[in-house]
């Protein structure tokens, strides 16, 4: 009988190896409240078929931000389909940044991805129900059932994005005007901030990434979402989870990701391993230093490529 491998030990000595390189980055600093963030901190976790290991600043609460574009995605899928999402945003990857403004006005008039502001935007606005409220509840219904726990979200972090918010309220206006976002702008703006603020820890984002390489099944062994809807968001992972990053990180990880400016970078090991980092200090493309240093270590040790 062989010995199980020992995943603690191996995370351990990742965080230490790996966090120097925080050094490298700075906060998030165009969100007022995203600059209050520790750089210093790191955190690794790991969800395996025997449990979940962790390593470092793991129980720390930070924003979702843009990992929530993978929920929204999800969700717009399941109630819509993926004519009516696909009519909506492209399935491209960008060498653009996360927020750019540029290459809306194409000549299929529409965001080239779900995954950069422009496209979560439109997808947000793809979510059923008769209010703002309502359709935030679908988010943090399928939340909850992942994580088996209430959610809530980082009312100062809201409030900071819903204040300052300037280019990403141009960028739905742009939408609305080109006929790719749904509904009153406003209300779709908020539903966006409102997501971007929910509250996690790295280890939460392991669940959410077991769940994810579990094709939509949750802990209790329920499906919640169908794998279908699971392959296709698990691929703008790999091809735009990074955004501009996102070749560079399939190269030297190679698996789907997603990042965001609070510093968590959710990672699926199709049928093996949710994997998630979190560290503040961020590269110039909006990702985690520290973070995509410990994945690029997890993978060559583990084997993690898909490719």
């Amino acid at each position: 009988m062989s010995t199980p491998f020992d995943y603690q030990a191996l995370l351990d000595e990742t965080l230490r190896e790996e966090k120097k390189y925080g050094e490298r980055g700075q906060v998030a600093s165009y969100i007022p409240e995203l600059r209050k963030a520790d750089p210093n901190m790191a955190g690794i976790a790991l969800m395996t078929t025997r449990g979940i290991f962790t390593a470092g600043d793991t129980a720390v609460n930070f924003t979702l931000q843009s990992i929530s574009k993978v929920l929204t995605l999800l969700l717009a899928l399941e109630h819509r389909g993926v004519e009516a999402v696909f009519a909506k945003v492209g399935s491209e990857p960008t060498g653009d940044s996360f927020n750019s403004i540029v290459k809306l006005e194409t000549s299929e008039q529409k965001p080239l991805n779900p995954m950069i502001n422009a496209g979560a935007i439109a997808v947000c606005s793809l979510l059923p129900g008769q209010s703002v409220e309502e359709r935030f509840g679908l988010i943090a219904d399928l939340l909850e059932k992942i994580l088996g726990r209430p959610v809530q979200i980082d009312e100062s972090v809201y409030r900071s994005e819903k204040e300052t918010g300037h280019r990403n309220r141009a960028l739905a206006h742009f939408l609305k005007d080109i006929h790719a976002l749904e509904g009153d702008v406003e209300e779709v703006l908020d539903l966006y901030f409102r997501q971007c603020s929910i509250l996690v820890n790295c280890a939460d984002l392991a669940r959410i990434g077991m769940f994810l390489a579990a094709k939509g099944i949750n802990e209790a062994g329920k499906p919640i979402v169908s794998a279908n809807a699971v392959r296709l968001v698990s691929t703008f992972m790999v091809t735009c989870g990074m955004y501009n990053g996102s070749g560079e990180f399939a190269i030297k990880v190679g698996i789907p990701a997603k990042s965001g400016v609070a510093g968590g970078i959710l990672g699926v090991v199709p049928g093996r391993y949710g994997v998630a980092t979190y560290g503040p200090a961020l590269d110039r493309k909006g990702n985690s230093v520290v973070g995509i240093s410990m994945l690029r270590r997890l993978s060559q040790v583990l084997d993690l490529s898909i490719f």
